[in-house]
């Protein structure tokens, strides 16, 4: 038997809980990946507290979509994979378990170089930086204004937009900002005057804007840098962007991604994997955390208290 982390109700972190499974099987296109790491994110407790809308619960449901480990079991049609393969899940239904079976075109091979927690770490916040830029243009000579630079999807839009050639300003608390600066970012931190203390900053005029804090202050502070409001986003004021006339990619936005920008977060997962492999890119790692602590480790996400992305260790 597997095991896996569900809920069946809405509610606090104490509604997570673990339970027995059958060992997967691998239908056709897919693979069985015995699980070593499941990275925690943002939308997992969202869905699981009812912030973010999710179908009634008729069964108990699985948690988590990023992961990595090796692969048990091939499914009929699997030709480029084999059994043994480290392997990176993005796009995954329940990756807070011992293993899973998972569409082959979900995984990216980890090389050796790379740890099993890095490649848990980067499906979603990798994707959504990645695509957010993409969608954004963002290109050389540009100045990318950063809200919230020292998340995991703010510190990987830091790093893709100073690889592409952009000057990139981030805000976060001053604890972070030798971080953001080791990340290629020039630092600013929030509060009274946030406008000036980019101005002072910026070596030009902000281009560019990639919300991800979702304060009322990175939204006004951005609609008075950029007019141009077809290159400002967010991936957290999803419901309200429209108001504002600024893009939302996710963060509970009614329009859906493109097909292509869904191709641009599917893009994301290797292409990352090749910048950790070089030491091109880096991921702040959190706590390691025993699956069967899965309540612990949503008590820490919304909490704040820890700081990196943390991750369960079946």
């Amino acid at each position: 038997m597997a095991r896996a982390i569900v809920y069946t109700e809405i509610g606090s972190p104490d509604v997570l809980h673990p339970i027995e499974i059958p060992d997967p099987v691998a239908p056709r296109g897919e693979v069985v990946v015995r699980i070593e790491a499941a990275g925690v994110n943002p939308i997992d407790a969202k869905l699981r507290g009812g912030k973010r809308p999710s179908p009634p619960i008729t069964e108990p449901r699985p948690v988590g979509f990023d992961g990595a480990g090796v692969i048990e079991v091939l499914g009929e049609g699997v030709d480029d994979l084999r059994v043994g393969d480290r392997v990176a899940i993005r796009d995954g239904h329940g990756t807070y378990a011992s293993a899973l079976a998972v569409p082959a075109e979900h995984l990216a091979p980890l090389p050796d170089a790379v740890t099993m927690a890095e490649g848990a770490a980067i499906g979603i916040p990798a994707g959504t930086a990645y695509q957010a830029l993409r969608s954004l243009e963002v290109v050389a000579g540009d100045v990318l204004l950063v809200h919230g630079g020292s998340g995991a999807v703010g510190q990987a839009a830091v790093q893709f937009a100073v690889a592409w050639g952009a000057t990139v300003i981030a805000t976060g608390s001053p604890a972070r900002h030798d971080q953001l600066r080791e990340l290629g970012a020039l630092p600013v931190a929030y509060g009274d005057g946030l406008i000036d203390r980019i101005r002072d900053t910026a070596p030009s005029a902000v281009t560019v804007v990639l919300d991800c804090a979702g304060t009322d202050e990175a939204i006004e502070t951005s609609l008075a840098l950029v007019s141009d409001r077809d290159r400002i986003a967010t991936i957290v004021r999803g419901p309200d962007a429209a108001s504002f006339g600024i893009r939302a990619f996710s963060g509970g936005s009614p329009v859906p991604l493109t097909d292509q920008e869904l191709a641009w977060r599917a893009e994301a997962l290797p292409q990352t994997i090749a910048l950790l492999e070089t030491g091109d890119f880096t991921v702040e790692l959190g706590p390691q955390l025993p699956l069967a602590e899965a309540v612990r480790a949503h008590e820490l996400l919304e909490s704040g208290a820890a700081s990196g992305k943390i991750i369960l260790v079946p």
